[in-house]
């Protein structure tokens, strides 16, 4: 039975744990009716006008972005001018799961979805729901952007104690379960037993108990910590997946035929802007508070993931292989039948 002490530590910590929301949860304001106008007279994207600058097909391209830092080079690139260089407009239209535009993308109402998982991706193509191409990689694993994290006074002291554990992931059967069980694989430890909750709720199911350790990302890995005294267990992006590729830039095989100029005009707008990114840090905390509600001293405690400045096809192999072998795809994906050259 909780004590009063145990209520108000569980009301605090929702409390403080609701400040790293903002940066997976938070819409833009802007991101509503203007876009909506723009597509309607033909100057949006899905829908967008004809011949734009310096030859491209159409100078306005409709993006659809999680405020999240794997979407740092996105507005990088629009705040410093990048995608201007390039002749093309682009709009950004706020979305709170990549998932959630998979349908307009599909319509030709948006014309890429940034921060696109490619795990969900994949299977839609696979399943033929989606025609997927990758204009540019977005972001990779990075050191402790990920943890596995569990109450400090747990008995859970290895890898091997997880057998059987009730372990929280945002979303089942998706880079986080794929990720640790090829951890866990190769440490030779048993799987625990996924639970969904959504990030915004992992620190309270596990101060409650109702799950013995959460796989946290960033914002949430280290407010947890924090506030929690939640101890880490495993890095979730060491070995075998370290620096393994978990989202990106991507359309449609319609579009990128299409509009192969428009296509590579962005693709070069990012490649600077991931160049930028990796290159300096401090440029991507200062961005953050800039498309998300997080603060500036929040932007500076958040473990950033990695930012590519050119597709790979190697490592985004690397991710298909480790699907199939878990059975997430039925057969092998070549992805670099998928980038966009």
């Amino acid at each position: 039975m909780p004590t009063p002490r145990d209520r108000s530590r569980a009301g605090s910590t929702g409390k403080l744990i609701a400040c790293a929301v903002a940066l997976v949860l938070a819409v833009a304001a802007c991101g509503g009716d203007s876009d909506d106008a723009d597509a309607g007279d033909g100057k949006g994207g899905g829908g967008g006008g004809g011949g734009g600058g310096k030859g491209l097909e159409r100078s306005s391209v409709t993006v659809a972005a999680l405020p999240l830092a794997d979407d740092a080079p996105l507005y990088l690139a629009r705040d410093r001018g990048l995608f201007e260089k390039e002749g093309l407009d682009v709009r950004i239209q706020p979305v709170q799961q990549s998932i959630q535009a998979l349908p307009a993308l599909s319509k030709g109402q948006v014309d890429v979805i940034a921060s696109a998982n490619y795990v969900t991706f994949l299977q839609a193509h696979e399943k033929g729901t989606l025609d997927l191409r990758i204009l540019a990689e977005g972001a990779r694993v990075a050191p402790h952007m990920m943890d596995v994290l569990v109450p400090e006074d747990s008995d859970i002291r290895s890898v091997a104690d997880l057998k059987g554990k009730k372990v929280a992931v945002n979303i089942l059967n998706n880079i986080q379960s794929l990720t640790l069980n090829a951890i866990l694989g190769q440490q030779g430890a048993g799987l625990p037993e996924y639970r969904q909750i959504a990030f915004p709720q992992m620190g309270v199911a596990l101060e409650k108990g109702q799950v013995d350790a959460v796989h946290a990302v960033e914002p949430f890995n280290s407010a947890i910590q924090k506030q929690l005294n939640a101890r880490v267990l495993v890095d979730g992006g060491s070995a075998p997946v370290e620096s393994i590729p978990i989202s990106g830039y991507v359309t449609t095989g319609d579009y990128a035929s299409k509009n192969p100029r428009t296509a590579a005009a962005f693709r070069r707008a990012i490649a600077a802007a991931a160049r930028i990114a990796a290159q300096d840090q401090d440029a991507v905390r200062e961005e953050l508070p800039e498309y998300t509600k997080v603060t500036a001293a929040q932007a500076e405690s958040i473990r950033l993931p990695a930012y590519p400045v050119t597709s790979d096809a190697a490592e985004l192999r690397r991710l298909t292989e480790l699907m199939k072998e878990q059975g997430l795809l039925e057969k092998p994906i070549d992805p670099g039948t998928l980038l966009v050259e």
